[in-house]
C-alpha cells in the first residue's frame, strides 16, 4: 500500500468499535454477564456517565481541531497538515481514545459488562489495523516533524 498517499481502505476505526459493540451488545442478550447489583445510582453508574461525556468532549476538540486545520478526518484519505495542538498534544489518537471511554461508558452506565469488555479488544484491532498503518502514513508524509510529535506526545494520552 502507498502509505505516502492514504493510511488505511477498510477497516474505519469507528466501525471496529461499532462491530465490537454490536457484538458485545448480541452477546449480552443471548446470554448477559452478571453485573454486581444495579448500575442505576451506583458508583459503576456515575463512572459510566462521566466516561461518556469525557469521551464526547475528546471528541468534539478532535473534530474541531480537524476543521481548525482544514484537514481531513477520514481515515482512507490523506492528512494535509498534522496536527500537534490542542487536545493532539496529549493524544496522538484522541478520537480512538474517546470511542473507548464511550463504549466503556455505555457499558457501565447500562450495566452491561459486554460492553465494558469489547472497548480494549475494539481498541487493540483499531491498533492492529489502522493506528500502524496511520503512522506510516504520517511518517512518510511529515518525516522529521512527525518524528518530533512521536517523541513528544504519547499514542494514547500523555506527554512523553
Amino acid at each position: 500500500m502507498d502509505y505516502h498517499s492514504r493510511p488505511n481502505v477498510i477497516p474505519w476505526p469507528p466501525l471496529l468499535f461499532a462491530g465490537a459493540a454490536a457484538i458485545a451488545l448480541l452477546l449480552h442478550w443471548t446470554s448477559p454477564l452478571e453485573f454486581p447489583g444495579p448500575p442505576q445510582g451506583t458508583l459503576l453508574h456515575g463512572l459510566g456517565a462521566l466516561l461518556i461525556v469525557t469521551a464526547l468532549s475528546i471528541d468534539a476538540l478532535a473534530f474541531l481541531a480537524f476543521r481548525r486545520h482544514r484537514t481531513t478526518i477520514l481515515p482512507h484519505k490523506g492528512a494535509d497538515s498534522l496536527i500537534t495542538t490542542g487536545i493532539y498534544g496529549w493524544s496522538r489518537n484522541p478520537i480512538y481514545l474517546g470511542n473507548l471511554l464511550l463504549v466503556t461508558g455505555a457499558g457501565l452506565l447500562f450495566g452491561i459488562w459486554a460492553l465494558v469488555i469489547a472497548a480494549p479488544v475494539a481498541l487493540l484491532a483499531t491498533w492492529k489495523l489502522a493506528v500502524q498503518r496511520e503512522e506510516r502514513h504520517l511518517a512518510a508524509r511529515f518525516g522529521e516533524q512527525w518524528q518530533a510529535y512521536r517523541q513528544k506526545t504519547a499514542r494514547w494520552f500523555g506527554r512523553t
